[in-house]
């Protein structure tokens, strides 16, 4: 376990339950050991010159780095938005239990 790197990912959505189905299939497919969701947060961003407030949905995946590029591909692919938010932050420091468990729920068979 002393070489796999863990990370929690970001990701924003307008519905709940789209967010909730997306999560659960990359639960299933063990690209991450489990997630939080938060609903609503406030999001404020400048789009296609605008400045928008709007209500969001908020999801922190707890993963493996190197499942990265596969998350942010799906996103890509299913995300109703034409650029999701996907943001990776390597953990620097977890408890031993909770990082031994996000190993074993991504070990990809």
């Amino acid at each position: 376990m002393a070489d796999v790197r863990l990370c929690a990912v970001v990701i924003t959505a307008p519905e709940e339950a789209w967010l909730a189905d997306f999560v659960r299939s990359l639960v299933a497919d063990r690209f991450c050991a489990g997630a939080h969701v938060t609903s609503p947060v406030r999001s404020i961003y400048r789009w296609q010159g605008e400045i928008y407030d709007r209500p969001e949905v908020h999801v922190t995946l707890h993963t493996r780095t190197e499942h990265v590029p596969a998350i942010i591909a799906r996103a890509k692919d299913q995300h109703p938005y034409e650029v999701p938010c996907v943001v990776a932050t390597e953990m620097t420091d977890a408890a031993p239990d909770y990082a031994a468990w996000i190993v074993e729920q991504t070990e990809r068979p």
